[in-house]
C-alpha cells in the first residue's frame, strides 16, 4: 500500500488526511508538511512508535490512519557567525551595493533550472507578489494542484524577500503533483530537463484558478465607471483578447464572422523571412484556410485575421524556437537571431477600436517627450533613475495609471518595456540550460543562473537574441511603460 493518509500532530495543531506515498522519498513528505506548517524540512523530526523518520528511507512502519508526531519550530535558532558581521556603515560603496541589492537565487535540485528561471521572471511582476501575499485558503480542496502550486509560490516568494539562496523543494513537489511529466527521471534517477515555457504555462494555469482579481477604485476624477469583471488575477493582468475575423475570399458578399479568443501569451513564429520580433508576431495574425462555404455550397478559401482587442498590463511573448523532429525524437532548437526591443509598441497589433482607446494616453506620452528641455536633462534624469531601489516602480503615486479606468490590469497606451527574459542555452528543449535575466532599475539587470546571481547591463540583454550556442531569448515578459505624473 504505497499511498495512504495519516494524521499529523504538531503542537496543538492536528492535520488530518495528509497524503503519504512511500514510492517517493520521505523528504518530499517533509516538504508537504513544510507547506502546511512552515517548519523547514531540515528542522523536522517526524516520530511514530518511538522512531524518527529519515530523509532518504521509510524506516517507520506507517499505515493508513496512523497519528504522526511532528516536532520542530518555524524559525531556526541563530548560530554564531563564522565570519564576523560587517555592518553597512563599515562597507565601501561597492560592498554596500552588493549587500543591499543582490536578490535571492534558487538552488538547482537536479535539472530544475527551467522552474527556477520561470519563478525569477514571474517575480518581476509586483502585482503578482501582492496577489500571492493576499492568497488565503478559500475552504476548497486543500490538496488540489491549484492550491498546492499557489501555496508553494507564496512560500517561495516570501522566502526570497530575505535575499538569500532558497531551496524550492516545496514548489518542485507541488509542480510534480500538478503535472507528472515534470517528475520524469532518467536512467541515473535524476530529474530530466523540461521545457520552461510549459512550466510557465502550467504555473499560470494553476494560479489562474486560485488568485482572486485585484479590486479597482473610482477614476481619478471621482466619476463612477462600469468596471470590467475578471474571474482571476492572471486573466486580469496577464490575459489578452483577440478579435478573430473570418472572411470568404471567393464570396465577398458573405457576411464576415467575428469571435473572441483569449490568450496568456503571444507567439513569435520564426521563419527564413523573420528577423525581428514584431514581424514574427504579425506573421501568424493573418492566415489562409479552406472550409465549407454555405453561400457557395462547397469548400472555399477564407482569410482569418487576429487583432488584439484587449492588451494586458503584462505581455508575455514566446519565441517558437523548438520544432519536433520525429527521427531524433527531440524538440530541436531554431538558433536564428531574432532581434527584440527593450521598449515595445503593440499599437499595430490592435483593432481600430482599441487603437482609438489608446490614443489619449499615447498623446500624453508624446507631450511628455516634447517637454524635455535638452539632452543634458535627459541624461541627468536617466542617471538618477538608475540610483533608485528595485521596487521604485511599485510607487504608483509617482506615475499616471497604466490601465483603463474601467479595466484594472489592462494596458491603456500600447507601450511596453521589457521586464524579464528567460533564455535557453543548448540544442533541444530536453537538454541545455535555462537562465532568467530580470530588470532591476534603469540600466541594471540581474542574471539568475540558479543560485548564482550577478548584475549585467542592457547591452548584455540585447545580445540574447540568438544566432549561436550562447543563451537565446525564449520567453519575454513586457510590463507597462510608466509615465511620470507632471
Amino acid at each position: 500500500m504505497p499511498s495512504f493518509k495519516v494524521k499529523v500532530k504538531w503542537g496543538r495543531e492536528m492535520y488530518p488526511d495528509i497524503d503519504v506515498n512511500t514510492d517517493e522519498e520521505p523528504i518530499l513528505f517533509k516538504a508537504q508538511l513544510f507547506a502546511l506548517t512552515g517548519v523547514q524540512p531540515e528542522r523536522q523530526k517526524i516520530m511514530c512508535k518511538g522512531g524518527i523518520l529519515k530523509d532518504d528511507e521509510w524506516n517507520l512502519q506507517l499505515k493508513d490512519g496512523a497519528v504522526v508526531l511532528l516536532l520542530g519550530s518555524k524559525e531556526k535558532v541563530p548560530e554564531v557567525p563564522q565570519v564576523p558581521v560587517k555592518f553597512i556603515e563599515d562597507m565601501n560603496e561597492a560592498e554596500a551595493a552588493t549587500a543591499m541589492r543582490v536578490p535571492a537565487g534558487l538552488t538547482n535540485l537536479g535539472n530544475t533550472c527551467y522552474m527556477n528561471a520561470t519563478v525569477q521572471c514571474l517575480r518581476a511582476v509586483p502585482e503578482l507578489r501582492k496577489a500571492l501575499e493576499k492568497f488565503r485558503h478559500d475552504g476548497s480542496d486543500a490538496t488540489s494542484s491549484a492550491f498546492t502550486i499557489s501555496s508553494a509560490m507564496k512560500i517561495v516568494f516570501t522566502q526570497m524577500e530575505k535575499g538569500t539562496t532558497i531551496t524550492p523543494i516545496v514548489l518542485l513537489q507541488a509542480l510534480h503533483r500538478a503535472s507528472p511529466q515534470f517528475a520524469q527521471t532518467g536512467e541515473n534517477g535524476t530529474y530530466r530537463q523540461q521545457d520552461a515555457n510549459e512550466c510557465w504555462s502550467e504555473i499560470l494555469k494553476m494560479l489562474q484558478q486560485k488568485l482572486m482579481p485585484l479590486s479597482q477604485g473610482s477614476s481619478d476624477d471621482g466619476a463612477v465607471v462600469e468596471k470590467k469583471n475578471h474571474s482571476s488575477f492572471i486573466e486580469q493582468f496577464f490575459g489578452g483578447t483577440f478579435e478573430v475575423k473570418m472572411t470568404a475570399d471567393e464570396a465577398p458578399d458573405e457576411p464576415a464572422t467575428i469571435s473572441k479568443e483569449n490568450f496568456l501569451q503571444l507567439s513569435c513564429f520564426i521563419s527564413m523571412e523573420v528577423k525581428y520580433m514584431h514581424s514574427g508576431l504579425k506573421s501568424r495574425m493573418k492566415e489562409q484556410l479552406a472550409k465549407h462555404s454555405e453561400s457557395l455550397g462547397r469548400n472555399a478559401n477564407y482569410t482569418r485575421t487576429y487583432l488584439v482587442s484587449r492588451l494586458p498590463a503584462y505581455l508575455t511573448v514566446q519565441f517558437v524556437r523548438f520544432q519536433y523532429k520525429g527521427k531524433e525524437g527531440i524538440n530541436a532548437k531554431v538558433l536564428k537571431d531574432i532581434k527584440f526591443p527593450i521598449d515595445f509598441d503593440a499599437y499595430e497589433l490592435c483593432t481600430p477600436e482599441l487603437q482609438n482607446k489608446l490614443s489619449p494616453m499615447r498623446s500624453k506620452f508624446k507631450d511628455h517627450e516634447d517637454k524635455k528641455v535638452d539632452v543634458e536633462s535627459t541624461i541627468k534624469k536617466t542617471a538618477q533613475s538608475m540610483e533608485v531601489d528595485d521596487n521604485d516602480d511599485d510607487d504608483d503615486s509617482k506615475y499616471e495609471p497604466f490601465s483603463f479606468d474601467d479595466d484594472l490590469g489592462s494596458n491603456n497606451s500600447g507601450y511596453y518595456t521589457l521586464k524579464a527574459v528567460l533564455t535557453h542555452k543548448g540544442r533541444s528543449s530536453s537538454s541545455g540550460h535555462y537562465v532568467a535575466w530580470v530588470r532591476s532599475s534603469g540600466d541594471v539587470w540581474f542574471k539568475f543562473d540558479d543560485d548564482d546571481v550577478t548584475s549585467v547591463s542592457t547591452d548584455q540583454i540585447l545580445r540574447l537574441s540568438g544566432g549561436g550556442d550562447w543563451h537565446c531569448a525564449y520567453v519575454l515578459l513586457y510590463g507597462p511603460k510608466r509615465l511620470d505624473k507632471c
